[in-house]
This record gives structure tokens, C-alpha cells and sequence, in this order.
């Protein structure tokens, strides 16, 4: 049985996407020298816009920028994460609804005035002025489960029910957020995999995603090469493609419909794939060829 997102349309910036029967692919650009997945890979400011050119190429319809990794490490000064955010945000503006991934309302705002459409807020609007400054604007926010303060540790990190307990979270800050002024259909929710939670409880999440994407909110999980996906499969960050599109395709069953990775490409051929099995959407009419003609297979 397949879940379906009850808030259809997601308005960031000037566009609109019509999550009731699609998939947004949300591509992963990190302007950081010490990221979790590539390593500092797309550091450099050119390399950052043309990894994200190349999103949009391979059909991300998000793509998603961050100068601060989430994981525990020293601080980086504001003033260094907009310097790393904004110049990619002011290139790919045009081209792609980009979101950038801070939990600092100053960064959020220079984002926003650079053309950002979407905040990806790790901390859930931890401080409330973010949700301030999501409210002033066009913006659409991404209010994730953490539970640690910023860039530190939460050492064995315990639930009663992870389920409920990231339902109940989540539902206290979509109404922080509302409360701020921020519109409904400008509001997408992330359980947060791996955030503060080891891998029982990432897969608890995902086995009865389904519960969290009944708060009616548009669903994103960001599930890509984590060590939740590692860790069931013995698997190292350079091979867990294959348990990453596993993960996704379960979950935009259980109703998420915004997908954050790293592989691009492939993602976006899994999510198109489902789609055309659940009916969402028909190939198109030219590629139709295997025994559609008189003449017979070609």
C-alpha cells in the first residue's frame, strides 16, 4: 500500500511543485572542506556550481547547498558559511530551486536575499528567529529532528518510541513555525535519519514512516550513503548506492515525497521508475516501441 502526501503543492520562492503524484529529487552540494560524503570534493566555488549544474542535468529539481556539516566539530563563523553559500546561491538561482542547508538565521536570510527558495534547517527552527526569518520571506523551510544543540555530540541517544516521541517533536515545530507566520504549503517536515539516532531507530523510522508523513506535511528524508544504510549492510560510504535507492524507493511508498542524496542520476531513474509502476506517470509515447507495432519487437 502507498502512502499519499495530504499537503499536494509545496510553493518556495516563485515556484511550485506538485508533490500528490511526483518525486522531487532533492541533489546534495557541499561547500565544505571536511563534508561527510565527498570530502571536501566541491570546496572550490566553481567546482560547488558545477556539481550543482550537474544536479539539475541529471533531473534534481532541488538542489541543496551547505557550507557547515552537521556533524560535531568546531564552529564556523557566519560570516565564512555565507561567504561559502551565497556566491553558489547567486549562480543557480536561476536555474533550480535552491535550498540551503544552515541552522544560522543570519546565513538563512543572506541566503534568501541571494535567491534561495528553500532553508533546510537541521535543528528544527531550533532559535526562533530562523522561523522569523522564513516568515519575512518566500521561503519554504525544512524543519529536520535533531535533538543535540549544533555541531555537537549526543552520545547513545535513547527513545521510548522513536516514532512517536519525532511525530510529537515535529508537530511542536510545525506549530512554532506556523505561529511565526510561515504558510502551510511552505512547510516540509524530515524525520531526520541518523540525526541524534543510532541505526535501530533510522530504520524504525523508515519501517513506520508512514506515521510521521500523516501529520499531512511534505515529506523529505534525507537518507543518502548513511552509516544506518552502512551499518545494515557492511557496506562503506563508496558502496551504499544500491541500499540508499532501496531506502528511498520504501519510503516515497510511506508517502515522502522530496528525496535528499548524493547520487542524482540514479535516484531520479528509481523515483521515475516507481512512479510509472504506481500510475503516476505514463512513459512517454515515443519510447513506447516493445510490441506496440505491427511489425513487432524492435
Amino acid at each position: 500500500m502507498t502512502a499519499r502526501s495530504a499537503t499536494a503543492w509545496l510553493r518556495a520562492g516563485d515556484r511550485t511543485l506538485d508533490l500528490a503524484h511526483r518525486v522531487a529529487v532533492m541533489g546534495i552540494v557541499n561547500r565544505t572542506p571536511d563534508s561527510f560524503y565527498d570530502r571536501g570534493a566541491t570546496f572550490a566555488l566553481d567546482t560547488a556550481v558545477e556539481a550543482g549544474r550537474r544536479a539539475v542535468e541529471d533531473g534534481a529539481e532541488i538542489v541543496d547547498v551547505g557550507g557547515v556539516k552537521f556533524a560535531p566539530g568546531p564552529p564556523v563563523p557566519v560570516e565564512e558559511e555565507i561567504a561559502r553559500v551565497v556566491p553558489v546561491v547567486r549562480e543557480l538561482a536561476g536555474v533550480v530551486a535552491v535550498s540551503v542547508d544552515t541552522f544560522q538565521p543570519e546565513v538563512a536570510r543572506a541566503a534568501i536575499a541571494a535567491g534561495a527558495a528553500i532553508i533546510n534547517d537541521t535543528t528544527g527552527l531550533a532559535d526562533p528567529a530562523m522561523a522569523q526569518v522564513v516568515a519575512d520571506s518566500d521561503a519554504a523551510v525544512v524543519v529536520a529532528h535533531s535533538l543535540a544543540a549544533p555541531r555537537t555530540q549526543l552520545p547513545m541517544p535513547r527513545y521510548d518510541d522513536v516514532v512517536a516521541e519525532v511525530v510529537t517533536w515535529l508537530e511542536d515545530r510545525r506549530a512554532r513555525a506556523l505561529a511565526a507566520g510561515i504558510p502551510p504549503d511552505r512547510i516540509i517536515l524530515d524525520p531526520g535519519h541518523d540525526l541524534n539516532k543510532n541505526t535501530l531507530h533510522s530504520l524504525e523510522l523508515t519501517r513506520r514512516l508512514g506515521e510521521v508523513a500523516a501529520l499531512g506535511s511534505p515529506l523529505l528524508v534525507a537518507l543518502s550513503n548513511k552509516d544506518f544504510i552502512g551499518e545494515t549492510l557492511g557496506r562503506d560510504r563508496a558502496a551504499r548506492l544500491a541500499g540508499s535507492l532501496a531506502a528511498a524507493v520504501y519510503c516515497v511508498q510511506q508517502g515522502a515525497r522530496i528525496v535528499r542524496v548524493h547520487n542524482v542520476a540514479e535516484t531520479v531513474d528509481a523515483v521515475r521508475m516507481l512512479e510509472a509502476i504506481l500510475g503516476w506517470r505514463v512513459p512517454p509515447a515515443d519510447a513506447l516501441v516493445h510490441n506496440m507495432r505491427p511489425e513487432g519487437n524492435e
